[in-house]
């Protein structure tokens, strides 16, 4: 039995801390390179450290290659089903929909499946998690996710040759078949005999909204009874190893409501709006060159009366010509690449908001989204191990792919205490719009791949 929060947990500071802008800047730029440094230099280590055998198919593996290969026409017919499903993250109708189509396939290759209800507060429809007890190999989590971006827009699967469109035909309902057919393969050769493999497919990656904790809760614990996490969002031609993490943040300022012929006056000052200003292009001036480092004011209203909706991140604003406007409110998202990155931004943040201009307060309130994902030794051991099978299923060789090129994800919130990896799905265009597509082929070639690794990794 799962028992979940009956409320949100979210992290909010607000108080300043003492750290001086430079030596946070400092601090910045420090995690930023010992981060960026290595992705350059693992790719001749990972080479020089792969055998033959890492690199050549034994006869087990060459079975299970040909049982992806002789049921690639049956993970597209899946795919279709799926995607002809509309299911955005508000769309909890949906997301079961595809819940119910994805369960059986589990369920007769010896998983037991449990679709996880989250509470009505929650608004979001629930979690489909299947699970293949044991007691030999690695403990492995396969994560995907069952809602898309939109909720009807461009759902129909259309196949033209090798291209098929449609609303989360890559992102992420792909990579979900993949999972479903590299697992089906494994069965097939007996390979999944005794061993230990959650699958944890989350019906709101896309929208998690305010409840983010009580919906990551069954998530977050089945990570912690697992040796190594593996990620099926998109493929990239690269192995992701990184992934920056997110959090919100609220700006909120007040200035004295007088004639606007009195501005810049000390007795009036120069009110909220300037301040507003002010804060956010000092953001940008301070924090803009940080690699990995990303801020976005997403939404911006100010005026004599002002409405903010934080669940909507919607406002209204109006004033007159004639009026030094009041108030202003600001939201937006930051993105790093570590918790020292965010940890030290934030002291910035705050730092700049604190400097206020002449009759004018402020403040600033975080709150925490997905985590980072930073890079790990093991992490990279695991795109070692994923270079050795793409070579010998003659794929070519997988580098790491640059953190900076993939946002949040699902897999960051397992991430800190076992090895993880991403980019494991299929190859698609246009993902989050109405005109995504996905590469038929690459199904096949992404099923492949992560049938035989998690064969390696759980023997």
């Amino acid at each position: 039995m799962i028992r979940f929060l009956s409320r949100a947990v979210r992290t909010t500071r607000t108080a300043p801390r003492r750290t001086p802008i430079t030596t946070a800047v400092a601090t910045l730029a420090l995690v930023a390179s010992s981060i960026a440094a290595p992705l350059h230099a693992q790719g001749a280590l990972r080479a020089a450290t792969l055998t033959a055998r890492d690199t050549t198919l034994s006869p087990v593996e060459r079975r299970i290659r040909d049982y992806v290969r002789a049921h690639a026409d049956e993970q597209i017919a899946l795919l279709e089903k799926a995607v002809d499903i509309s299911s955005g993250s508000f769309n909890e109708k949906g997301v079961r929909a595809v819940g119910a189509l994805f369960a059986p396939q589990f369920a007769s290759i010896g998983f037991d499946t449990t679709w996880l209800t989250l509470p009505d507060s929650v608004g979001r429809a629930g979690h489909l998690f299947a699970e293949h007890r044991g007691t030999k190999g690695k403990r492995i989590l396969l994560i995907g996710h069952l809602d898309t971006v939109f909720e009807g827009e461009g759902a129909h699967f259309v196949r033209t040759d090798s291209i098929a469109t449609g609303s989360g035909s890559a992102d992420m309902k792909g990579g979900d078949v993949v999972v479903i057919g590299a697992l089906r393969a494994l069965q097939a050769v007996g390979a999944l005999r005794d061993r230990r493999i959650v699958v944890a497919f989350t019906g709101d990656e896309e929208n998690s909204g305010p409840y983010w904790m009580v919906s990551r809760k069954p998530f977050i614990d089945a990570g912690k009874r697992s040796d190594i996490a593996l990620g099926f969002e998109g493929d990239a031609g690269k192995g992701t190893i990184a992934r920056r993490g997110m959090s919100g943040w609220t700006l909120t300022v007040t200035g004295h409501q007088a004639h606007s012929s009195g501005v810049f006056d000390p007795r009036v000052g120069d009110g909220a709006i300037y301040e507003a200003a002010r804060i956010l292009n000092q953001f940008r001036e301070r924090l803009s060159g940080v690699k990995y480092l990303t801020f976005n004011p997403a939404v911006i209203v100010g005026g004599t009366n002002v409405t903010y909706d934080s669940a909507k991140i919607a406002g209204t604003a109006a004033g007159k010509d004639n009026i030094i406007a009041p108030h202003a409110v600001a939201r937006g998202d930051l993105r790093f690449i570590s918790q020292a990155q965010l940890d030290s931004a934030r002291a910035i943040m705050r730092e700049i908001v604190a400097q206020h201009l002449p009759g004018t307060s402020a403040t600033i309130t975080f709150e925490d989204g997905n985590p980072a994902m930073p890079p790990t030794p093991g992490n990279y051991a695991l795109l070692t191990r994923l270079d050795g099978v793409s070579r010998a299923l003659g794929q070519g060789a997988i580098e790491p792919l640059d953190p900076g090129d993939r946002g949040a994800g699902d897999i960051s919130y397992v991430s800190d205490g076992l090895d993880a990896l991403d980019g494991l799905g299929v190859v698609g265009r246009g993902s989050h719009s109405p005109d995504e597509s996905v590469n038929l082929n690459s199904i096949q070639r992404a099923t492949e791949r992560a049938a035989i690794l998690i064969y390696r990794l759980t023997r």
